[in-house]
């Protein structure tokens, strides 16, 4: 565990905050459709990544409410990258799944995004890249706990 009361944790804790939230700024500008948000864009993210879903699944693991998850769903269905079909046990449920088109938005945002990452990993040294690509696992992590 980090120790928040000794120098070198608290820098390394700032540092790591910092560095992830500027990175995060710049990779949300390498967008390929500016008429979707980042939620919507991270909802096909999670739909991409999980498969189908309920919009209160959506929301459990989009740290949303119910109700602004219902209204990015009609967004999404609205666009075309989503259906909602019937749920196959709760009459009441519908599930939401992404589209082809959907599909086809994502994979040209993670090429556009990896290739901007790669540039500016072309910018490390060999020394840097191994210790970058050896705290990827680590960095996953955290960003799923």
């Amino acid at each position: 565990m980090p120790d928040l009361t000794h120098g070198d944790d608290v820098a390394a804790v700032n540092s790591l905050r910092s560095a992830v939230m500027r990175l995060s700024r710049r990779l949300k500008h390498q967008r390929v459709d500016e008429s979707l948000s980042p939620t919507e864009m991270s909802v096909l993210g999670t739909l991409s990544n999980c498969g189908s879903a309920t919009p209160g699944e959506l929301a459990r693991k989009e740290h949303v409410q119910p109700p602004s998850m219902t209204r990015i769903v009609a967004l999404l269905e609205a666009k075309g990258l989503v259906r909602l079909e019937p749920h196959p046990e709760d009459r009441r449920q519908k599930v939401v799944t992404r589209t082809e088109q959907a599909e086809a938005m994502l994979e040209e945002s993670r090429r556009k995004r990896n290739a901007f990452l790669a540039g500016l990993v072309d910018g490390l040294d060999e020394d840097e890249w191994a210790k970058l690509r050896d705290a990827a696992p680590v960095l996953e992590k955290l960003a799923h706990l």
